[in-house]
């Protein structure tokens, strides 16, 4: 085998460890302590459970689509141990610096919506602070040093929470 082809598939391996450790645990291990047994499964679905899995699915199909843009792309995984080797502008990150997050917060939503949990809203919200808070303190000047100008140039093209249109100058 190739060393590009030990790579791809050391990066598809450190992707799904990442994916069951990080967002496994912001989406699924958390939530389900928080709940505990103070929530049960619905008896029957109404307007919210229904509108709550379009929103989870959503988020799903971001994360995988953010996730495969990080290893084909970039070359690496969102991760300290493995970060990618190149910035990531394509698809989702052409119209929103976080796209990773705001996938992780579609899940969320979704099980806010499911459950119908005041608990699991809170929680939400103080992740997504601890989030912003991480984002503008640590990767975004970290990516700086990393990318430099061309890091610059993405900075004021994309928007870092809500999605838009890149601006004029945005790389690709």
């Amino acid at each position: 085998m190739s060393t590009t082809t030990l790579r791809s598939i050391g990066l598809i391996a450190e992707s799904v460890v990442f994916t069951f450790l990080v967002p496994g645990t912001v989406t699924i291990w958390l939530p389900m302590i928080l709940l505990g047994d103070t929530v049960a499964m619905p008896m029957s679905c109404g307007v919210s459970q229904y509108a709550a899995f379009p929103v989870g699915c959503l988020g799903i199909a971001m994360y995988v689509w953010c996730l495969r843009d990080f290893v084909t792309s970039g070359r690496g995984i969102p991760a300290p141990i493995d970060h990618p080797r190149r910035l990531v502008v394509r698809g989702l990150y052409g119209y929103v610096r976080n796209p990773m997050y705001l996938a992780v917060l579609c899940v969320l939503a979704g099980e806010i919506m499911f459950f119908e949990s005041r608990a699991l809203f809170l929680y939400t919200i103080t992740w997504f602070g601890v989030v912003h808070l991480v984002v503008v303190l640590y990767e975004e000047p970290a990516l700086r040093r990393k990318f430099g100008d061309q890091y610059e140039v993405y900075l004021r093209a994309v928007p870092r929470w809500l999605p838009g249109r890149p601006r004029v100058g945005a790389p690709t």
